[in-house]
């Protein structure tokens, strides 16, 4: 396992409010945003991303890095688990035009909205059975995914990980210290999992996952 750095720079360029993410009516921001729907990735930014569209280039130093770290070649096979729109397998296709790709995300706004020009398998579906062979991938990652899983699919999810591919790479929302949880407590609207580092590593035990991993901190 290793401690990976690739996205939180990418998170770190976004400002926020947290208190007044919290008073506004979060509770109604909360329902609205687990419907994963338009609302949660188009809609206002109360609701979640507030308009999750593709920037040229954003993703491209993310996505050169981990074709170096994971020697991904044209021939390799990646599973995206949570991949939202794509944008960052889109990075990686343009890199590597003849890699093979399949996305697969519980929100079907998502899928149907997957970035026009990715080429591969776009599939509606949770993360906890994946019906792929052991060993079927190169690569698998989950990005910003598998907290909003509970605690039981979630050890399901990372064992899954493990069985279909040869490598993996995972991002979760933790914090470190106590203003670090009061910020996720109150910016998070999709989470059931709000844990500490260390409560993920003892996660990362019990599902015995053996990948690749990273921390989203809202400092």
């Amino acid at each position: 396992m290793t401690l990976r750095s690739y996205i939180q720079g990418l998170h770190q360029c976004t400002k926020r409010d947290y208190l007044a993410r919290i008073n506004d009516n979060k509770v109604e921001a909360m329902s609205k945003a687990r419907q994963y729907g338009f609302d949660y990735w188009d809609g206002d930014r109360r609701y979640g991303y507030g308009g999750y569209s593709y920037i040229p280039g954003r993703w491209k130093p993310m996505a050169e890095q981990m074709i170096r770290d994971y020697s991904l070649t044209q021939k390799s096979k990646i599973l995206d688990v949570g991949a939202g729109k794509g944008f960052l397998l889109y990075e990686i296709q343009l890199l590597l035009p003849g890699i093979e790709i399949t996305a697969l995300d519980f929100s079907d706004y998502a899928i149907q909205n997957i970035h026009p020009k990715l080429k591969g398998k776009f599939v509606l579906r949770s993360a906890e059975k994946l019906d792929y062979d052991t060993k079927q991938f190169d690569l698998a990652i989950s990005i910003n995914t598998l907290h909003n899983l509970n605690l039981k699919n979630c050890i399901l999810a990372l064992s899954e990980l493990n069985r279909v591919s040869k490598q993996q790479y995972i991002v979760v929302e933790s914090f470190r210290n106590v203003q670090e949880f009061f910020n996720l407590q109150c910016w998070a609207l999709t989470a059931e999992l709000l844990l500490s580092v260390e409560d993920w590593q003892t996660i990362f035990e019990l599902a015995e996952y053996v990948g690749d991993y990273e921390w989203i901190f809202f400092e």
